[in-house]
């Protein structure tokens, strides 16, 4: 289930977010979740299974379409389809799913599938 981040979660969600490839720097982690915290267009989730949080999603909310910045699950619950599940929760909150540069090849990837699973075309 979609968890939306609070600042109780700063350390599991930096934790998260450190799995993408370009968040591994602990300064640039930081402006992350600032931005996260500030902006209030910027959104971030967390995906909880039982009480254990295994993956984030990062997006940016503009005319009720999210852009997805981030998107990660922890190594030992990949292949799973937790990421599929996130963004499916998401595409039911928001008119459209974009991508950024960085999480274009996998959102790419999963959009028609997510449209196949609710009928959509």
């Amino acid at each position: 289930m979609l968890v939306r981040y609070k600042k109780a979660l700063e350390k599991i969600a930096m934790g998260l977010l450190s799995f993408m490839p370009h968040e591994k720097d602990v300064k640039h982690l930081m402006e992350t979740i600032h931005k996260y915290e500030q902006e209030d267009t910027w959104h971030l989730f967390l995906w909880k299974k039982d009480e254990e949080y295994i993956g984030i999603v990062g997006i940016i909310v503009e005319n009720n379409e999210a852009t997805i910045q981030h998107i990660t699950v922890i190594p030992s619950h990949r292949g799973e389809g937790i990421a599929f599940a996130m963004l499916r929760e998401l595409s039911r909150q928001f008119d459209k799913l974009l991508a950024n540069e960085t999480t274009a090849p996998f959102i790419q990837k999963c959009l028609p599938l997510l449209e196949e699973a609710d009928g959509t075309e």
